[in-house]
């Protein structure tokens, strides 16, 4: 084993350079919001979603954007409104007079980096009809079926502020994102450098320092990622203790967690925890990537108590709790 993962390592610490790149490609235009880029580049590679939560202005459209120029990915935007349709979404047959048939004409969904702009303010049927092409990674239009190309990762953003209109995620849909992020205000200094940087309206090139293949590639490689089996008991006991608090050891918690996080959580923290280590450039999972990741992965899978929210536990908090008495390897 220690042959196979000194070989790994070698590997996993040359390939991940290029993920490096890829970074500095995006620093050329996103001041600070490491957090966000790092967590964009670990659901890549993770194959999955993400939840964004942050009030407008934070650079979220353009550094999915600047991401998908760094990757040579095709990027599509859409804003959610109430009154927005499943076929604005996915597309619909057109009749073409010409031929004497429906043709399909595909809509936004069909792309790879998608930023779906306030998917509360979306009407259930249209968050539905998403949330199946995410799943499933297909769209149906009349009696044929259409492969979404990969990687197609979806970027959905909610605002915190505003609930007026809105049509928030059941507990169920939310599941389906493999990360929600919480993003907040840049420093003062990082506030500075963006008025210097934006004032004055410069392009800037950004280079493609991967492309799809090469992002495949990497794929399979941060797969690999060695997961000891003191970690997977880890991360059940995190997953575990969540849905029977009583059991695990945290009667206090009892009365605050309705209900606890899905298998889906187990999948994904692990799989989360091998990318990052795969970006730090470790062929090896530490119990540290874990708790890392965990408030991402968990956060919005926690559902609390009527009693936890008269006492203003948060989800984030309900984390903290448990990896504080969730015994580490």
């Amino acid at each position: 084993m220690s042959v196979d993962l000194a070989s790994l390592s070698a590997r996993v610490e040359r390939e991940s350079l290029a993920l490096k790149q890829v970074e500095t490609e995006i620093r050329k235009v996103i001041v600070g919001q490491d957090y966000l880029v790092e967590r964009l580049l670990v659901a890549l590679l993770a194959r999955g979603h993400v939840l964004i939560e942050g009030v407008p202005g934070l650079a979220k459209t353009l550094a999915v954007k600047t991401l998908a120029r760094s990757l040579d990915l095709d990027f599509r935007r859409i804003q959610f409104t109430p009154d927005l349709l499943p076929a604005d979404l996915l597309g619909t047959l057109i009749y073409d007079q010409r031929k004497g048939e429906f043709v399909p004409r595909q809509g936004p969904l069909f792309t790879q980096l998608l930023l779906t702009d306030e998917i509360n303010r979306a009407p259930a049927k249209v968050q539905s009809a998403l949330l199946e092409a995410m799943e499933e990674k297909q769209v149906t239009l009349g009696d044929t079926t259409y492969p979404l190309a990969e990687p197609f990762m979806v970027m959905a953003t909610q605002n915190p502020i505003e609930q007026e209109g809105t049509y928030p995620l059941a507990e169920a849909q939310v599941d389906r994102f493999l990360l929600k992020l919480r993003l907040g205000y840049p420093t003062r200094a990082e506030e500075e450098e963006i008025l210097e940087r934006m004032l004055v309206e410069r392009p800037i090139e950004v280079s493609a320092a991967l492309d799809r293949d090469r992002l495949l590639a990497l794929r399979q490689t941060a797969d690999e990622v060695y997961l000891d089996a003191k970690l997977r008991r880890y991360i059940l006991d995190l997953v575990a203790a969540s849905r029977d608090p009583k059991a695990a050891g945290f009667p206090d918690l009892a009365d605050l967690i309705g209900f606890g996080a899905s298998p889906r959580a187990t999948l994904y923290l692990a799989r989360s925890a091998k990318a990052f280590a795969f970006l730090r450039g470790r062929a090896f999972v530490v119990p540290e990537d874990v708790k890392e990741l965990a408030p991402d992965v968990l956060r919005h899978r926690l559902v609390p108590t009527y009693e936890a929210e008269a006492e203003n536990v948060s989800g984030d908090e309900l984390v903290r709790r448990l990896l504080d008495g969730v015994e580490v390897p």
